[in-house]
Parts: structure tokens; sequence; C-alpha cells
């Protein structure tokens, strides 16, 4: 594959070796100032970019979910861009609580288009960027240190002097990860004393990983180096960017934050350029599921999605962290097993503050997701997630003993189809295979009654092929099975287990019966509002299915 054509990040770039780390004993205890660049870093990179009416509505969801710095646009690289931007400004609708974002390169003609575009806005962010690694600085903008810095500053005066109250400036070296240390450092302090930042006007220092080029600790370093050297720190909202070469974009996020940087920005499910940029909904939710609120309602994530995927015409994945289809869902029987357990201790009591369900990190309700599909039924799963779904969408609470039969029963359906078996599916297995055993096989009961003889003695009545044959017994479940005996079917109740279905009067009644036929054992079951009736069926369904194996 020509790996040798390919150098450590260590020898492309000069890293920071900081005397001592502080950012791997820090621990995070607060949100960042999140701000989405999806209308703009997004937006360019999608086969088709948004129309008016996808960006309106993409904005509106970022709006709602409750971010508060959001950048809308490159207002100097097409009409589209520029006129929504116009369009925000016209007709009013960002909230008071809610800056734009326009973002430019270090060129006095584009300055002055996207400056243009804010005008009458009475808050918003000027993003300027020039790149400023070596290889872009040496290909693609063929200028050396000394002449970028120039440049840059040039511009960044420039801009200064067309904006006026309630504007702020933001600057980027972009490809910062790939830029020698001490270069960025400089850059980044000339721009901050051109604008005169000051803790009453702070300005905005965003430190791309524009290429991810190494493991996320390198950032890490490389983030906390500046927070600790640059020249008026506290006039300064430290921001970083980071993309996702190397699918390490959210860790990168993580430890910069734990390095110093106090803002994030991103995409919502980590859309952009390449492999995308750093994924907001991964990173506001791992918060969440470490105790910290992450300021942003996630609380409707399929609507969250929905728009997402249509604004953006691209689909999320099923393993989406937090997000996807199946992310909440288990098929393994080992984890089927464990979250149903998970369930029962909540129910029986768990301490409801506190989330502790084996396999799932947060609750599925928190994102708006019900219970439905945290279990689905294959070839791989066990006893414990058919038993979960019979149970939470039918009502019917299987003994253990039975529920590893019927699993077995499930396990060679779906083994033969090659596919999952829903929950409605399951219901007709288990109906069939069961319930219906009552009146489907060798033993058919024309008619029964019971009767007592005596305190704790019952009679069993009941017609078989036109023969009437009656058991006594210690209840009518020992009537029963003498009067079989008699009928020439020997036969004994081993395990016997009943659970009404429902609350209330007139609810139904499911009952469980394991009979013993000659060798065979087998499970039936039974369901009527009487629960004896139910009982008689329970016994009889394993009966015709022990004589039918």
């Amino acid at each position: 594959m020509g790996s040798f054509r390919y150098r450590g990040a260590h020898e492309r770039v000069v890293l920071p070796e900081p005397a001592q780390r502080v950012w791997p004993s820090r621990r995070l205890a607060g949100a960042p100032l999140w701000v989405p660049v999806d209308l703009r870093d997004g937006n360019q990179a999608l086969a088709e970019p948004m129309d008016p009416g996808r960006k309106r509505r993409f904005f509106d969801l970022l709006v709602a979910m409750g971010y508060k710095e959001i950048e809308v646009g490159y207002p100097s690289a097409s009409e589209t861009d520029f006129a929504f931007v116009r369009h925000l400004v016209e007709d009013g609708v960002v909230p008071d609580d809610v800056t734009p974002v326009v973002f430019t390169p270090a060129r006095k003609d584009l300055i002055e288009r996207t400056v243009a575009s804010i005008q009458g806005m009475p808050r918003a962010v000027v993003h300027l960027y020039t790149a400023t690694a070596p290889t872009w600085r040496n290909v693609v903008l063929g200028r050396d240190r000394d002449e970028l810095r120039a440049l840059i500053l040039d511009a960044a005066g420039f801009l200064a002097g067309l904006v006026g109250d309630g504007v702020r400036l933001q600057f980027s070296p972009e490809t910062f990860n790939l830029t020698e240390i001490d270069y960025a450092l400089e850059i980044c302090d000339a721009v901050s004393a051109c604008w005169d930042a000051s803790p009453d006007r702070p300005v905005t220092l965003n430190l791309p990983a524009t290429v991810e080029i190494a493991t996320p600790n390198v950032y890490a370093d490389q983030i906390e180096y500046m927070h600790l050297n640059l020249a008026r720190r506290d006039a300064v909202i430290l921001s970083v960017h980071p993309h996702n070469d190397r699918g390490t974009g959210v860790a990168c996020a993580e430890l910069a934050m734990l390095a110093g940087a106090q803002r994030v920005e991103g995409c919502l499910f980590g859309n952009g350029e390449r492999t995308g940029n750093v994924d907001l909904v991964t990173l506001g939710l791992n918060l969440h599921a470490q105790g910290i609120d992450p300021m942003i309602d996630f609380s409707d994530i399929d609507g969250i999605r929905r728009t997402v995927e249509y604004c953006n015409r691209i689909g999320v994945h099923e393993r989406h962290p937090y997000a996807g289809d199946l992310v909440y869902t288990a098929f393994s029987g080992t984890h089927q097993d464990a979250i149903k357990k998970g369930f029962e201790h909540r129910a029986r009591g768990g301490d409801p503050d506190r989330w502790d369900v084996p396999y799932l990190p947060i609750d599925p309700k928190d994102v708006g997701r019900d219970y439905e599909a945290v279990i689905r039924v294959n070839s791989q799963s066990g006893k414990g997630g058919v038993a979960y779904l019979l149970k939470a969408d039918h009502g019917l609470d299987l003994p253990r003993p039975m529920q590893a039969e019927f699993s077995r029963i499930v396990q060679r359906h779906t083994d033969g189809t090659g596919e999952e078996a829903t929950s409605k599916e399951l219901w007709e297995l288990f109906r069939a295979t069961y319930f219906a055993r009552y009146e489907d096989g060798p033993i058919r009961l024309a008619d029964w009654r019971t009767g007592s003889t005596g305190p704790g003695f019952h009679t069993f009545t009941c017609v078989i092929d036109g023969t009437e044959h009656t058991g006594t017994g210690l209840g009518p479940l020992d009537a029963l099975a003498a009067a079989l005996t008699k009928a020439g079917v020997g036969l004994d109740v081993l395990h016997y287990v009943e659970h009404a279905v429902e609350p209330g009067q007139g609810a139904h009644a499911v009952a469980y019966a394991q009979v013993k036929v000659g060798d065979v054992v087998c499970w039936g079951a039974g369901r009527d509002t009487s629960v004896l009736t139910a009982s008689v069926q329970a016994v009889l369904s394993g009966a015709n299915r022990c004589l039918t194996i």
C-alpha cells in the first residue's frame, strides 16, 4: 500500500513539548459554547447545497435546540448565501439571544462583501480565516511566514475598520494543527493586538484541526500550549474546530476542552468535508451521559435527525451514536437478558433518580425514544429478549423454564427465515405453539365440568371421543389428570403458574402448565377470562404438545 510515503505528525510539524501536561488530570464540568457550522462548513460539503428554504428550516431547528451562536453562511461565496444572511436581517428572524456568525477569507473585496451582508444586524461575529501551515504557505499561497503574517494583519485591520458596535471578531489560522506552534502563537497574538482584544470585548481565536493528522492527545497538547501562552488570554475566547479524518474528531474536541478550549465548532451528526466536522450531537449527549447538562435540547432526537436528513439530503447511519435507529436496540441474548433484569430492578423500586440499566448508557426516553425497540429478536437472541417482548407488548409473564423452551422454538424460526422476528410475529408464534394446542391435538374435550366432593377434594368430568370420564383429586388440575388417565392418557402436572394480563374485573388470565406424558415433558398455555378455564386449556395444550412432538 505504500505506507512509507506518509510521515507521522511529529515529522510534519514542530509540536510543543510541555514540561507538565495539565489536561490529562482535568475533568469536564460544564458545556462549552457550542457553535454549529452546518449552514456554512456543512453546507459547502454537500453535493447539493441547501436552498434558502432548507437553510431557513435548519436555522430554525438550531435556534429551537438552544444554540446561541450559529454560523449562518459564507456570504462572499455565493449569491444564495448572501441572500440568506440578508433574509435573516430583513425579516428579523434572529432571536435576541442568538448571535449569527459569517465567514470570510482574508481578502479585502470578500471582507467588504461579507460585512455588507450583515448591515442592520444588531449582533454578529465576522470570522476571518487564512491557512497558515507550511504546505499551504508554499504550495497554495506562495508566501513565507513574514509575508503571510503581513497579509493577515492587513486584512484584520481592514476588517476592524469596517465594523461597528455589536460586531465581534473571530480569527482562524486554518490548518492550525499543521502549523508550527510558535508561528501560530505569533499570528494569534498579533491579531488579538490588532483588534485590541479586551475582557469586555473579547475576540475569538479558533484553532482548527482542519485535516486530522495525529492522535487526539497531540491536538490537546497544541491547544494547551496556546491556552497557557496567549498574550491576552483573558480577552480571548479559545475555540476549536476539529475535523474527523482519522475518525477521532469527538475525542479531539473533548481533550481540547480539557486543555482549555471554551468554544467548539461542529455540525449536527458530523456532516462536513471529507469524513466530516466534529459531531455536536455526540459531544452534547456525551456530556449528558456524564451527568453534565449540555445546555442543548436533544429531547426529540428523531425529529432533529429527520430535519437534518431533509436539509442535507444525507441519511444518518443506523449505528450513529445516540441518534441511529438501532443504538438502543439489543439483539444479543446476553445483552437482552441484562437489559430485561435492569428494567425489572427499576420496577421493583430501584433509585428513580439514577439510571443504571446494563448496556444502555442513557435512558432512551431522554431523547424521545420509547422502549419498544430496545429489544428485538433474531437468531442471536436468547430467552431474556423473547420474554421481555412478550411481557412488555402482550402481557405474558412466562416462567423461566418456559422461557428457555419457547426461545428454542423462536431460534428455529429465525434460523429458518434468516430474518428478525417482530413482536407481532412472536405473539403469533406463541399463540400457534401454545394457545391453539388446546383444541388442536389428539385430546379434545367436547364438554367438561368440575365439582367439589369435600374440603380439598375435586372431581373433573369430561367427554373425549364421545365417552365421559371422571377423575378425582386434591384440586381441579389433579382431578383433570386423573380423568385423562382413565381415558388412556397418563399425565402428570409438574409445574403450574397463572397471572392476570391486566388489572380489573373481566381481565384475561393466562395459565402455564408443565406436563409430562410418558417420558415427554412440555409446557402448555391457556388464556381466558376464567382462571379455571385458562388452567384447563394450559394442561391440555401441554398434553397435546407432548403427544405430537
